[in-house]
């Protein structure tokens, strides 16, 4: 049996294949295309095709596709073989430099917000050499872009290489006036922690809920969820086990860097976290590795959900995006440093990261926002709607004593400044987590908590990579213009820190009093989607990304609307799958356990008087009221319905299913709990949460 070593990027077209199997002039112009972004000539790229294929043939490949990432938030691929007819009814196996480096997909289906007529059909996938293509299920997987006719971004890939060029440029200005003269390139990296909740697949076919939206619409609590603290880390059954094991398998032949496995805290909830890696890179190993959990779990006859909130009042699940950036020369830039050089060139880079996140608090929230999301953040370790930065109480003194320009613990007898004291040595975990700040440093990084697991995690380092390469465009502008470097740079931090300030805060952002708190400093509480959307198009967002080049006008307004009309798709699926699943399953099963109740009481030759009722005629009023009150509610629901999809507009639309439907569906749920904790187990229609969340032995 062959080692994890050997099997790790076993299924991979990576550095040690192409090493082996290009010509060397082949192997050096791929290098050059992927660590300086040069573009490859066709001739290079029909000799890498080649090799590829043959390559990829001898793995048991037949098909190759180009894998891209749409609006949709999943991933898409169209098929084809490598087959081609030389005469005679044979076929060779070819493979070209052009079909690897452009590819053409229907891209009318696919949500455009705008930008594509269902007509306009043509949509071009582009190769993106710097993540490495791999095999699937006996295809070629062909990591790619994905864009329209005009050229216009149709996916969540294209704007995030733009951001990592933008962020590369403006870093490098930045450390050229520190005197880094021998770094070439800076990324962005990302280490993607992905939590999800494993479920019987027979339970899971018994609830509608679950089969159409990923959660669960109604469901009492059960007597023991996850007060005891038992279920994290705790020992791993042996059912899960087998499953991770094989998870860890597929994700190793395709070279993600899956590392750690754990019990979350929720009953049923589970961790898988990697190695951080390149950020486009990370962005694509964290979809194949949904993928590769959910199709692991059908193996097991299990059912991987990774809705953001599948069951209330328990965890719901997040994906830590742990960000940082890193030179070509091994550094990572947030990591604080010992000597004065390295801590002032660390605290300019924090102070870049303080001020993007308090200027563009707004599109970090929108970058996680979802129908799912919004039942997630607040509670249960997710952090809450307020977008802060914690630091802890060490870095938190440090920038107070440069603020106030005073000696730093009073271990200072001079005034700290910039570039001149060396900081007191910063320790990689010198604070404790704060599982209810949004953004964490956490000695070399920040993890940003908001991100749903479900969803990609794109949209946020697309926010986090611009708006810090804006932020430092500005710094680089005033450095490069100053004739006292030491003497603007230390000014620089200070007035940035007294500025932006009241985006930290270490305290607990659950707390009442943060709202109050937060609101007095000018933070912004976008507690729902549409809160957050109402700001996507806001100026200041669209002269942050047209000016970089993320997006133009037209990206930006097609992206919203596609946001806004999702979120109402999500919510309409859910208000008719609780209105059919109240009609055709509850209220009838209320209504037969009513029934049996009247018949013990008929046979036991009672008759239900207020005076002196029985157990049986107690619950039979307490149902019947239940049941009534349940019908009214659907009605309800039904109206807000049919009142919703009488808006046009995807704007108006949204805040009324935030403010009409999303209310009714809430009053039918706490009737129908209610009516499941009075309703006998035999005869209530659907698995309970005891039954989903305690079912996996």
């Amino acid at each position: 049996m062959s080692t994890v070593t050997e099997r790790f990027g076993s299924m991979v077209f990576g550095d040690a294949v192409m090493q082996k199997r290009l010509p060397k002039e082949t192997y050096r112009a791929m290098q050059r295309t992927i660590k300086n972004g040069k573009r490859l000539d066709l001739e290079v790229a029909n000799v890498v095709a080649n090799a590829m294929k043959n390559w990829a043939i001898e793995q048991g490949a037949t098909h190759f596709t180009h894998w891209f990432q749409p609006m949709t938030g999943i991933t898409a691929e169209k098929h084809d073989s490598f087959i081609s007819p030389v005469g005679d009814g044979k076929v060779i196996m070819e493979f070209s430099g052009k079909e690897l480096v452009k590819g053409e997909s229907d891209a009318s289906s696919f949500p455009s917000g705008g930008l594509r007529a269902t007509f306009e059909a043509r949509g071009y996938t582009a190769w993106d050499p710097t993540s490495y293509a791999f095999i699937k299920n006996n295809t070629l997987c062909i990591p790619t872009a994905f864009c329209s006719y005009g050229g216009e971004a149709l996916d969540k890939k294209t704007p995030l290489l733009r951001s990592m060029e933008r962020i590369n440029k403006q870093v490098l200005r930045v450390l050229k006036l520190f005197g880094n003269a021998d770094v070439t390139s800076v990324k962005t990296t990302v280490g993607a922690e992905q939590e999800y909740f494993l479920i019987s697949r027979e339970l899971f076919d018994r609830r509608k809920d679950l089969i159409y939206t990923g959660r669960t619409l109604f469901g009492a609590m059960a007597p023991k969820g996850q007060e005891l603290d038992d279920h994290y880390f705790g020992s791993i059954k042996p059912r899960v086990a087998a499953f991770m094991s094989e998870v860890d398998e597929e994700l190793w032949k395709l070279g993600v860097l899956a590392k750690t496995e754990h019990n979350e805290a929720a009953p049923a909830q589970h961790e898988l976290a990697p190695i951080f890696t390149t950020t486009n890179i990370a962005a694509d190993h964290n979809q194949l590795t949904m993928e590769v959990l959910r199709n692991v779990a059908r193996k097991h006859d299990l059912v991987c959900l990774l809705h953001e909130k599948p069951f209330a009042g328990v965890n719901g699940s997040g994906k830590h995006n742990n960000w940082s950036i890193s030179t070509d020369t091994g550094v990572n830039l947030l990591e604080p440093g010992e000597t004065p050089y390295e801590n002032a060139q660390f605290l300019l880079f924090l102070c870049a990261i303080m001020k993007a996140v308090d200027d563009y608090q707004d599109l970090l929230r929108i970058s996680v926002a979802s129908a799912g999301n919004d039942h997630r953040l607040g509670a249960h370790e997710a952090p809450p709607a307020i977008v802060s930065i914690f630091l802890g109480d060490e870095l938190n003194e440090i920038l107070h004593a440069i603020e106030t320009e005073t000696a730093y613990g009073g271990k200072e007898k001079e005034l700290l400044r910039v570039g001149v004291h060396i900081l007191p040595k910063f320790p990689k975990d010198t604070t404790d987590r704060n599982r209810t700040s949004p953004l964490a440093f956490t000695g070399n990084k920040f993890e940003f908590r908001m991100v749903g697991s479900g969803s990609s995690i794109s949209d946020a380092n697309v926010v986090m990579n611009t708006a810090v390469a804006e932020v430092l465009k500005g710094f680089a502008d005033l450095l490069e213009q100053s004739d006292d470097f030491e003497t603007a740079l230390h000014n620089l931090i200070r007035d940035t820190i007294r500025a932006h300030k009241r985006i930290l805060f270490n305290g607990n952002g659950y707390d009442e009093g943060w709202v109050t708190e937060a609101k007095a400093r000018g933070l912004l509480n976008l507690p729902t989607t549409p809160d957050a959307l109402s700001h996507f198009l806001d100026e200041k967002n669209i002269r942050l990304f047209s000016e970089n080049k993320i997006f133009s006008e037209t990206e930006m307004r097609s992206r919203y609307e596609i946001m806004q009309e999702n979120y109402c798709k999500l919510i309409n699926i859910e208000a008719l799958t609780m209105v059919d699943m109240a009609r055709k399953e509850i209220l009838p099963a209320v209504s037969g356990y009513i029934k049996t109740l009247s018949e013990t009481v008929v046979a036991m030759g009672q008759a239900c008087a207020a005076a002196d009722s029985s157990v049986e005629c107690e619950l039979i009023e307490t149902l019947s009221k239940k049941n009534a009150s349940a019908w009214e509610k659907i009605k309800t629901l039904e109206n807000a319905i049919t009142c919703a999809r009488a808006i046009n507009d995807h704007t108006e639309q949204a805040m009324y299913h935030k403010d009409n439907v999303i209310p009714a569906m809430n009053a039918l749920r706490t009737v129908v709990d209610e009516m499941e904790t009075l309703t006998a187990a035999s005869a209530w229609p659907m698995p309970t949460y005891g039954d989903l969340l305690f079912g996996v032995q």
